[in-house]
């Protein structure tokens, strides 16, 4: 049976463009459908007022990779933006990651002994930490689990932090400098003009659908090409038949304001359990050149919110109820023949963008061969 096409693929996101790209410079004739009405999934961004807004959350591209770095570069250029966020504990203001700043602003210590002092003081040890509480008391102590770890997380997860896996936080980076840079990757920075050039490009010469849901319309999409790649989440395709996997949701609201700078900062973690909110990104400092130009700003308050079949998920729970869950719709998976699943949600992985990256060139060298 002839197909219009060789590969189709469910999802404009990272995963699916990057997919599309390499199919194509392997020849393949390639059809993209998009649930959304742009392209570029939650990487997506808008001008606004003379800013990239990123309409999904911070998308700050880091890896520690030479072979990610270059093959991102060969769709744009990226400035030389370092991630060094706030943490807003009821109006005082702690630098993240933990480091002699975030220890001198908490307890005034001045040396990195001084401040291993006061962290073994603060420690509560615990040898076989049941939970995410007894696993942070253990390695950071009283003040840093009340004041930077506690509300923030608990908000992130809509759980206690008595009901979270220890293994949700593996580990907690303590600098014993005074060193704000967020990541330790060797690489790190913006696209400039935004994410979504980006996309531009990887989606170039691609047959592309927006406002499509595959899901509606599978009878038909499925016999539309010899491959077809979907990259939504894998329990949808099969209609939940084992359950929900479960996912935690974010709500956005986006803001146009008269000043030019009304944070300081590009990103602000609010972490105390009163804010409703988590952070406030303010998208101006994310490019402040090509933002230097206008006299307005744009930020967004990120809200955490619960997941129920339909909301757009964000960050999949993967404790062990899950994974187990998740491993008996992987075994449906693997019988499919001309069907395969990728990315954060077809995976049910947290995936950086670099993890994305990286997955998309594995499955490339085993599905397009």
């Amino acid at each position: 049976m002839t197909r219009p096409y060789d590969v189709l693929i469910a999802g404009s996101g990272l995963f699916g463009a990057i997919l599309a790209y390499e199919a194509r410079q392997r020849g393949r004739s390639v059809l993209v459908v998009e649930r959304r009405n742009h392209i570029g999934g939650n990487c997506f961004t808008e001008e606004c007022s003379g800013i990239q807004v990123h309409r999904y959350g911070a998308h700050i591209f880091r890896t520690s990779s030479q072979r990610i770095w270059r093959y991102l570069h060969q769709f744009c250029e990226c400035n030389n933006f370092i991630n060094a966020p706030l943490a807003n504990y009821k109006g005082s203001l702690y630098n993240l990651p933990f480091n002699m700043n975030t220890f001198h602003a908490l307890w005034g210590v001045n040396t990195p002994e001084q401040a291993r002092e006061k962290l073994e003081e603060q420690r509560v040890a615990c040898s076989a930490p049941r939970n995410l509480k007894e696993h942070i008391l253990d390695l950071v102590g009283v003040d840093m689990y009340e004041k930077l770890v506690k509300g923030y997380t608990e908000k992130q997860w809509g759980r206690p932090c008595e009901e979270l896996p220890a293994s949700l936080m593996r580990r907690i980076p303590l600098r014993f400098t005074f060193d704000n840079n967020y990541f330790n990757d060797a690489y790190q920075g913006i696209p400039l003009g935004g994410y979504t050039r980006i996309f531009e490009q990887l989606l170039e010469g691609v047959e592309l659908r927006l406002g499509v849901d595959y899901l509606k319309h599978r009878e038909e999409l499925r016999e539309a090409a010899e491959l077809v790649v979907f990259t939504g989440t894998i329990d949808s395709y099969y209609d939940y038949c084992f359950g929900p996997l479960e996912y935690r949701s974010l709500r956005f609201e986006h803001e146009t304001l008269a000043t030019e700078n009304y944070q300081g900062v590009a990103v602000m973690n609010f972490t105390d359990s009163e804010t409703p909110y988590t952070r406030v990104i303010e998208h101006r400092h994310f490019e402040p050149q090509a933002a230097a130009a206008t006299a307005q700003t744009v930020i967004s308050h990120e809200y955490p919110s619960a997941w129920t079949p339909g909301a757009e998920p964000y960050y999949p729970m993967e404790d062990e109820k899950n994974r187990q869950r998740y491993h008996r719709y992987a075994q449906l998976a693997a019988q499919e023949k001309g069907l395969r699943f990728g990315g954060r949600l077809g995976e049910y992985r947290y995936y950086d963008m670099q993890d994305t990256i990286l997955s998309a060139l594995e499955k490339v060298e085993q599905w397009l061969v």
